[in-house]
């Protein structure tokens, strides 16, 4: 096992891991920007290292400042969280080269996955069902057009590299097809350094699934369970729950043996999600994230295990069946709220100070955040304040436990989108099971109905 772990993240993602990695036993460095000096996880941890800049691409984007912290750290092993350089190749093989565990997939995954039309040529050679798509589109405009008019419109235009939506862009009729390409590559480029993009049908509402892994060096491959991500704005996702409400558990479990099979006899390692859209009882493979998921909570409040110390102990070598120790079994309803410093109707950032933070408690309700009241939500990084969690014996329970944690979250001094999330809860169809991707127009529609219809003291006061 290692004996001392940095950590290269920050806020909710940092403290989580950091969590579990004094949980074990071992000796925790965090890395923080100057912005993040005065978040909590950073006085918890055994060591905190001075990153030099203090936007994302000056600090935990900055491949050499992380190495440069790491070598005087005198770490053994690197844990990367998600976003940044999470899925970065050729920093895990920085990593490696330097001597120091890389607590993720090989690169080589890290690569292949992260190249979505590559992903998708070897899913589909493994068997997994891909949707038609192109190759990465090149600049001629007939052809571009061709490709779209034999796909079918409307088609999706997005970046083969990256993730988080970024650069997504949905095209209906073949006037816009152009213009669209353009502004994905620039997306693409200023995001990810890659300008590649590639065409997929668009569909129009599918449910977004995805099957959370664990891999050890040795061949095995286990599911560990299935996730509905379907609630998203802007193709980021907000509200996610494990199982997924209202599908076969059948269907569900042998997508599932088909994942394992595939990525066993890939070879692949470690962890990962592998992410689809499912439309009309088809499956269609979206992209596969190499590397811990934000969502990975309700996984874990489903199967009691912690991901993120089988993570490290996977990296460390130790085979699956030693990690698992027992047959994984899912049990009862969590569903995952994350809380954003955003307006909860147009989700543009509200960045500012968190004059007042306070988070519910009580039984199987779990709270993960990197903030505390009194710090500042910068306008620099994702505007994610922290992550509600609730277990419950069934759906319908989860949903009133999460109403409650929710409206008994105290945010003042910025915006957030709770507002958002307590009106979700109200929409028939969700609350009935029947999630899609394009949910959230309905929720924004009725949000903005609530708040422009005045209260009855209101009408009193205007009356009088």
């Amino acid at each position: 096992m290692f004996r001392h772990v940095l950590i290269a993240n920050r806020g909710a993602a940092a403290a989580r891991i950091l969590r579990a990695v004094k949980q074990m036993g071992l000796t925790a460095t965090v890395v923080h920007a100057e912005v993040d000096r005065d978040l909590p996880y950073v006085a918890d941890a055994d060591h905190a290292m001075l990153l030099p800049g203090k936007n994302p691409r000056a600090s935990y984007l900055d491949s050499a400042a992380l190495l440069a912290a790491l070598r005087e750290s005198g770490a053994d092993a690197l844990h990367p969280g998600y976003g940044f350089l999470s899925e970065n190749a050729e920093f895990a093989r920085q990593v490696e080269n330097a001597g120091v565990s890389f607590i993720g997939p090989a690169a080589q995954w890290i690569e292949t996955m992260g190249h979505k039309t590559q992903a998708r040529e070897l899913m589909e050679r493994h068997g997994l069902p891909v949707t038609p798509g192109t190759a990465p589109l090149g600049d001629n405009e007939a052809a571009l057009h061709t490709a779209a008019e034999k796909l079918g419109y409307p088609v999706l235009v997005k970046p083969a590299g990256g993730g988080g939506g970024i650069g997504m862009l949905p095209v209906h009729e073949p006037q816009e097809l152009v213009a669209a390409v353009s502004r994905a590559r620039q997306a693409a480029l200023r995001s990810f350094g890659v300008s590649d993009v590639y065409l997929e049908p668009y569909l129009q509402q599918p449910r977004h699934i995805e099957f959370q892994v664990l891999a050890d060096n040795y061949g095995k491959v286990k599911v560990l369970g299935v996730r509905d991500c379907s609630v998203q704005r802007r193709h980021q996702k907000v509200v996610e729950e494990a199982p997924p409400a209202a599908l076969d558990p059948a269907m569900l479990g042998s997508m599932a043996r088909q994942v394992e099979s595939a990525l066993s006899t890939m070879g692949y390692n470690n962890i990962g999600t592998v992410e689809m859209l499912l439309e009309d009882g088809i499956f269609h493979f979206l992209e596969m994230n190499t590397r811990l998921q934000v969502e990975h909570a309700v996984t874990e409040a489903v199967t009691g295990l912690d991901l993120v110390k089988a993570q490290i102990q996977l990296a460390a070598g130790l085979p699956l069946d030693d990690v698992l120790a027992q047959e994984v079994q899912s049990e009862g309803c969590a569903l995952e709220a994350r809380i954003y410093a955003e307006d909860p109707i147009s989700f543009l950032p509200s960045p500012g100070p968190l004059t007042e933070l306070t988070w519910p408690d009580g039984a199987n309700v779990r709270v993960e955040s990197g903030y505390a009241q009194g710090n500042v939500v910068t306008p620099w990084f994702d505007p994610m304040i922290g992550k509600l969690v609730v277990w419950a014996p069934t759906r319908d329970e989860a949903l009133t436990r999460l109403r409650d944690a929710l409206q008994r979250t105290r945010v003042a001094g910025i915006k957030t989108n709770i507002p958002f999330l307590l009106q979700l809860l109200q929409n028939p169809q969700y609350a009935a099971g029947q999630l899609h991707t394009q949910i959230t127009p309905q929720v924004v529609a009725a949000l903005k109905q609530a708040q422009s219809t005045p209260t009855a003291q209101e009408k009193i006061h205007g009356a009088a």
